[in-house]
């Protein structure tokens, strides 16, 4: 879920900028992007390395198997 306007998707040069991709990715503002010392190669980088939380949630819901009730779980 989208949740704050996006950055601009380039910078002066035309190169494209990591705090967009950070957006684009529904990742909260300086997820990767305010890590000191990391520059903006190693942040791309790393976004491009990363697994978007929405799509990592939705392959688990519909890859893992439900977990069988035991005997001894109270029943609702």
């Amino acid at each position: 879920m989208l949740t704050r306007p996006a950055p601009p998707p380039t910078d002066a040069a035309g190169r494209l900028r990591a705090d967009f991709v950070e957006w684009m990715q529904g990742l909260e503002p300086g997820w990767v992007t305010a890590t000191p010392g990391l520059g903006r190669p190693a942040q791309l980088t790393a976004l491009g390395n990363g697994v978007v939380p929405q799509q990592a949630s939705r392959a688990v819901q519909l890859l893992a198997p439900p977990f069988p009730r035991g005997p001894r779980c109270a029943t609702a």
